[in-house]
């Protein structure tokens, strides 16, 4: 980093890509991404923009060596600003292939380059020689002036006061040298102050607020940025109302206020508030926890409990072995513990050393975790105890009061995340439930034909959806191939998707040919009425005459991959989607299907991409087809290894692949 001040990372220390923010974007779509104004960052990344609320600019660039993405670079201007030119953004271009073929360099000579625990913050290079006796008659021009001032470095360390400036608000100058002034300065300890002061320096403009000193002096503060640090004056002024920040008023002899989070706090605060709102199960909130809370307080450990049957029951942890949380699951309501104290009581316990925590809870001696200190921290939702979030440090921890402040209005945050988590959980468990009896468990074994299929859940909303698929045994010679998509991933779909498959059922095993096997699905659901339409492929397969007849209500075509190898895309007319026009009629497509032939059923997911075409992907998939292994079930497992590997997957995925063999007896 340049340019800012070490804390503007501290968010930002470990994030998962798929974390909305311009260098993840850069780097899932391997292009630069440039946003232009707060106002664009604010529309776009709004998570983002809670904890940036300052006037700039962004680009993200991807550092690719070859195609592989190796990291991102970010940078900053003051904003709003008009769109990059050529030159700056070949420019950025240069500079990302340079950096991977530096990072490719370091990989190859075995000392990659990895994340350190201190921030490489590198100094802006001077723009003329620092010399010595210019120094010493700037210094003396300043202190000459009557007006007081202040320089501070783009850390907020002073590097220069005037004695002018050092009198007005109280301290020496040697003590304020080298010194944060929110820390120097108890009167100036308040988060709106150092906000100002990062205002400036993020965004290079000029930032101002008023402040009291302890005799009840007003001072007003204006602060002057550019790339190497801030210059600050001070004068006396009269309360101001309005325009301005102005900290709360602090008596000389009033009792000492709770300390103030810091500001590096508060955006952690807010930072772990946008990343909880996109929080689906309870797995995802110890993660996001994980990524937020740990680096930001120097934690090792976390442990999520909720209360279940009179017992604390960990369903969630990071840092700890399996074999430790074993030990401690499961602790009865009624232990005199930490943690069950934290949820019965609703009060937080803060344990700076093994020593404290067990002259507090003597049954806990001997239990060994591993760490040296801990908070417990009780998760209330809505006035209702949900659970403890445990932190564990490996070495003894002091918690200062504003840490103490912090921690617990993080843990509001993650108790309300936690209690829809939960909520979601149980839904989920039962939508599983519902598709698993949906799905054919097995698909029926029938001589003369091989059949693979796979079905990947949607990971996204439910993990439910309305992709279906079946194998219908006609005859000994004849059999029934049936793919079809519900519009919807959640247990409305899934609901009709039984409905539809059901329905399929009955009519081909009452001998109905392809087109009214459709027809008569389609008038099913279009009487039914349920708000949702459904794609649906029919395949009639005679084993014995080695042909297929094939009906599709709105689906994607199937793919052919002949014996020899080559493949090829089955266009023929479809029919309307099923549950729209209860009169419509379905063409059939008659075609020879040889042993050894391949015929692929699929559902959109698996070739549904947001950057490429749906035409190029079938391409795609028809070559993957015809090149992939013999096996069939090999097969199906390298067609849908790509969006299996993705991990998320905003819809769900089927296929079924069937291949007639040499005998159908």
């Amino acid at each position: 980093m340049t340019g800012v001040p070490a804390q503007f990372a501290e968010p930002w220390q470990r994030i998962s890509l798929a974390y909305p923010l311009p260098v993840t974007d850069a780097v899932r779509s391997r292009d630069l991404v440039w946003v232009s104004s707060q106002e664009e960052l604010a529309r776009r990344y709004p998570r983002a923009a809670l904890v940036l609320p300052y006037h700039l600019a962004l680009a993200g660039a991807p550092i690719m060596h070859g195609e592989t993405v190796a990291g991102a670079l970010l940078l900053m201007w003051p904003g709003p600003r008009q769109d990059l030119v050529p030159a700056v953004r070949a420019g950025i271009a240069s500079v990302c292939a340079f950096l991977g073929h530096v990072l490719a360099a370091a990989e190859q000579t075995g000392q990659p380059l990895t994340p350190s625990a201190a921030q490489n913050l590198a100094r802006p290079a001077a723009q003329e020689p620092a010399l010595s006796a210019a120094a010493d008659a700037a210094a003396g021009y300043a202190e000459r002036l009557p007006e007081p001032g202040v320089a501070l470095d783009l850390e907020g360390r002073l590097t220069f006061i005037t004695r002018a400036a050092a009198g007005l608000v109280g301290a020496g100058v040697q003590q304020l040298l080298g010194a944060l002034p929110w820390e120097a300065l108890a009167w100036l300890d308040d988060p709106v102050y150092e906000d100002r002061y990062r205002a400036a320096v993020i965004s290079r403009r000029p930032s101002s607020f008023t402040a009291q000193r302890p005799d009840g002096v007003w001072l007003r503060f204006e602060l002057f940025p550019d790339d190497s640090g801030v210059s600050v004056r001070i004068t006396p002024t009269p309360r101001e109302a309005g325009g301005e920040a102005a900290g709360p008023l602090r008596a000389e002899k009033a009792a000492p206020p709770a300390a103030p989070v810091r500001v590096g706090a508060l955006y952690h605060l807010m930072h772990l508030a946008g990343a909880l709102s996109e929080a689906v199960s309870a797995e995802d909130v110890v993660r996001l926890v994980a990524e937020t809370v740990l680096p930001a307080f120097g934690a090792q450990a976390l442990a999520m409990l909720v209360a279940e049957g009179g017992r604390l029951r960990i369903v969630g942890y990071h840092g700890y072995p399996p074999e430790t949380m074993d030990r401690f699951d499961g602790t009865p309501l009624a232990s005199p513990t930490p943690g069950v104290r934290a949820l019965t009581e609703g009060m937080a316990g803060f344990f700076a050393s093994r020593q404290e925590l067990e002259r507090a809870f003597p049954a806990r001696a001997g239990r060994d975790d591993g760490m040296a200190a801990w908070a417990f921290l009780p998760l209330i939702a809505s006035g209702k105890p949900v659970g403890t979030c445990v932190l564990a440090f490996e070495q003894p921890h002091s918690f200062a009061a504003e840490e103490r402040a912090a921690l617990t209005s993080l843990a509001g945050l993650i108790a309300q995340a936690l209690d829809r988590a939960r909520l979601y959980d149980t839904e989920h468990a039962l939508a599983q439930s519902l598709q698993t009896g949906l799905l054919p468990r097995t698909l029926p074994a029938v001589p003369g034909l091989e059949v693979a299929a796979r079905y990947l859940p949607a990971t996204h909303g439910m993990d439910i959806g309305g992709d279906f698929y079946d194998l219908i045994r006609l005859d000994t010679t004849t059999v029934a191939a049936v793919i079809g998509d519900v519009q919807g991933h959640n247990v409305a779909a899934a609901a009709l998707m039984g409905q539809v498959r059901t329905a399929i059922h009955a009519h081909a095993t009452a001998g109905a040919p392809p087109d009214q096997v459709l027809a008569r699905t389609n008038r099913l659901l279009t009487d039914l009425n349920p708000g949702l339409f459904t794609s649906c492929l029919y395949a009639r397969i005679d084993l014995a005459a080695r042909a297929a007849c094939l009906a599709t209500a709105g689906h994607l075509p199937p793919l052919l991959r002949h014996p020899d190898g080559t493949t090829e895309t089955l266009q023929f007319e479809p029919g309307l989607l099923l549950g729209i026009d209860p009169d419509v009629t379905y063409p059939t497509h008659a075609l020879p299907l040889p042993a050894g032939a391949v015929l692929a059923l699929f559902t959109d997911g698996l070739v549904e991409t947001p950057d490429q075409p749906l035409d190029a992907r079938i391409t795609r998939f028809a070559h993957d087809l015809g090149s992939g292994p013999v096996d069939l079930s090999a097969l199906a497992d390298t067609l849908t290894a790509p969006v299996s590997a993705a991990g998320d997957r905003m819809d769900d995925v089927a296929l079924l692949l069937l291949r007639p063999t040499t005998s159908a007896t």
